[in-house]
């Protein structure tokens, strides 16, 4: 975990700056999970990175909490909300389960390009089930790269040699099926669902706490 942590702190400086690859992909995202929301809501964002979705989403809920193992990604965040009117927003650092335990009767939890980064993808959905009040929904977008094309199957082969020289983070390789059933096994009832691209797959979901 100290290992993960030290990789994105590295990363942090060059993730901020990233641009968006897929801007229609993320556009289409946060239009639908803003129509889930409700000004009263409660929410908690697992690994929220820099910050810059919770801005984007802040403003349509009552308490928007954003968490991320790295200290860096997070330092970042709070220097963009300190730009902002937004009162209602907070980060803090803790790796994902750790960012969970706190919290119960949230009306929301999230996760963006984040549970095929974490070794205990089953663990985690159950700390976000029970982190949640009865019907909360938990939202999530995953790439899921076991379905993805042959040219990032190779790509995905060079990530252990990748991660020996501390180039590359922990990666989990699964269907978009497979993601699916573990939602539902932890206690989720799917609502919707869709891949944002379509290749490779990055399964947005939309669960609720049954």
């Amino acid at each position: 975990m100290i290992e993960q942590a030290k990789f994105w702190d590295k990363a942090a400086t060059k993730y901020a700056a990233d641009p968006i690859k897929d801007i229609a992909a993320y556009t289409y995202t946060l239009e639908r999970t803003r129509s889930y929301l409700r000004d009263s809501d409660t929410m908690l964002e697992i690994g929220c990175g820099t910050g810059s979705t919770a801005l984007l989403l802040a403003e349509s809920v009552g308490t928007y909490h954003g968490t991320d193992i790295s200290e860096k990604m997070i330092k970042i965040a709070r220097g963009k909300v300190a730009e902002t009117c937004l009162a209602n927003l907070s980060f803090e650092a803790h790796p994902a389960l750790e960012g969970i335990y706190p919290h119960d009767g949230l009306d929301a939890v999230m996760a963006f390009n984040l549970l095929h980064l974490l070794r205990d993808i089953p663990a985690t959905l159950d700390a976000a089930r029970a982190a949640l009040r009865p019907g909360g929904l938990f939202i999530t977008k995953t790439p899921c790269l076991k379905d993805a094309n042959w040219k990032i199957g190779l790509v995905l082969k060079l990530i252990p040699l990748a991660q020996k020289l501390g180039k590359a983070p922990y990666v989990q390789s699964f269907t978009v099926g497979a993601f699916d059933r573990m939602i539902e096994t932890a206690g989720f009832e799917i609502v919707e669902s869709g891949n944002h691209p379509v290749s490779p797959p990055a399964r947005y979901v939309v669960a609720r706490a049954i």
